[in-house]
């Protein structure tokens, strides 16, 4: 593995992401498998590849964005959708059609970075029980229809989420405010969301700096809470 500036951190894998460039591109190579994708989290740093046949890219950009876990915005449509019973939620029961539904979902139809070996490779961690989904389906009749989820890799208090999808209004939101609910029931502390955008700064997402999101990441990552 090319590291961007330095040599790898002691106890991981990656260099210190406080010396990333400034697109925040901390490594280059390395692996596709559970225990370096663990190592990254634990340390402030996730995989982001720009192609199936590219070589790995490692990132931990400056700013960072997170959702507070007490400081979710969910609107009075939201809350009437989520009271309505017209999408019911689950969690972990079906991890493979969320990544899919993340990855072919509206806007992503001409490609994504969800490539073949992200997809086997939290499939993998999601087998372990560091990966996780939320799902929000619609009933119709005695069967039910995928239309949005979350997915994402827990490891002590951080949950962080990795993409969401929807194939009906407000189901992908339906599953993220659910995702936090459960979250603070569990003892989790620290939500990373990566990048800010509209759609999740409408929720209260907010930027943090880099310097700022790792010090909080050392504060929980060791917590004994589970998923």
């Amino acid at each position: 593995m090319a590291a961007s500036r330095s040599k790898a951190k002691p106890g991981s894998r990656f260099p210190d992401p406080r010396l990333a460039d400034p697109e925040g591109l901390v490594a280059v190579g390395g692996r596709m498998e559970p225990e370096w994708l663990l190592d990254a989290y634990r340390h402030g740093v996730f995989p982001w590849p720009t192609g199936e046949d590219d070589p790995l890219l490692w990132w931990s950009p400056d700013p960072r964005c997170i959702l507070p876990l007490d400081g979710f915005k969910a609107s009075s449509r939201l809350r009437r959708r989520m009271r309505s019973g017209r999408f019911a939620v689950t969690f972990d029961q079906d991890f493979a059609g969320v990544m899919h539904g993340c990855a072919t979902g509206p806007g992503r139809e001409g490609g994504t970075w969800i490539t073949k070996a992200i997809r086997t490779a939290y499939a993998r961690l999601h087998k372990l029980g560091h990966a996780h989904s939320v799902e929000t389906w619609i009933m119709e009749g005695d069967s039910r229809r995928l239309v949005g989820g979350v997915y994402g890799v827990a490891v002590g208090g951080l949950f962080a989420a990795e993409s969401m999808f929807h194939r009906e209004t407000d189901a992908s939101k339906v599953a993220l405010a659910s995702l936090v609910q459960h979250l603070n029931e569990r003892g989790f502390r620290l939500l990373d969301i990566q990048q800010w955008t509209a759609h999740t700064g409408s929720l209260g997402a907010a930027e943090v700096s880099r310097d700022d999101y790792l010090d909080r990441l050392a504060r929980v990552v060791e917590l004994p809470v589970a998923f």
